[in-house]
């Protein structure tokens, strides 16, 4: 795993590079993701693949720029979008980021990110059997979904594919699937 690639400064979120090194980072957290199911750090896991779905959704939104800005309603949230939401991904605003993304094509964003943010919220507040902090009454609830984040991540990794792409992009997809098929899930998700 080229895990070196998240310690390389981001291309500006404005250059033609930024939505590939985004993807890249995506592809990595997720392959960390896994490598910490397997050493039984669900928590660690879940926060590895919350990170995952959000440099993806930066891609996303790099890649999908002109269109989501016509999305927007006002030169504000335009404004906001080009010099907050695309570099940050602020977490308390992924989830109307992610319905922009459902305007422009992409349908089920919002499923992903609701995903992504209640692993957020496991990350921190770890298993809870009354569910009041938690969604997760177990660490293999949360262990499946961690799984199933990372299908997602793969999933629009191959989806945008065709446009861009590189050998690093390939080779850490490729890692990805590998630890992917590895991982004997608690629940056999993978």
């Amino acid at each position: 795993m080229n895990a070196a690639a998240l310690e390389k400064p981001l291309p500006k979120p404005t250059a033609e590079g930024y939505a590939a090194a985004r993807l890249l980072e995506a592809l990595v957290e997720a392959g960390l993701a896994m490598r910490f199911l397997e050493e039984g750090l669900v928590r660690n896991a879940a926060g590895k693949a919350f990170q995952a779905w959000r440099a993806l959704l930066a891609a996303l939104l790099r890649l999908e720029a002109e269109k989501l800005l016509q999305v927007a309603k006002t030169e504000e949230e335009r404004r906001w979008f080009v010099e907050r939401a695309v570099p940050r991904i602020p977490t308390s605003r992924m989830k109307s980021l992610s319905q922009m993304l459902e305007q422009v094509g992409y349908g089920d964003a919002t499923l992903w990110t609701s995903l992504a943010l209640s692993l957020h919220d496991y990350q921190h507040n770890g298993p809870d059997p009354d569910m009041a902090l938690s969604k997760y009454r177990s660490r293999e609830e949360a262990a499946y979904d961690v799984v199933k984040l990372v299908h997602g991540v793969i999933h629009y990794a191959e989806a945008i594919k065709p446009r861009i792409w590189n050998d690093e992009l390939e080779n850490a997809l490729k890692e990805l699937k590998r630890r992917l098929s590895a991982n004997k899930s608690p629940r056999g998700t993978a």
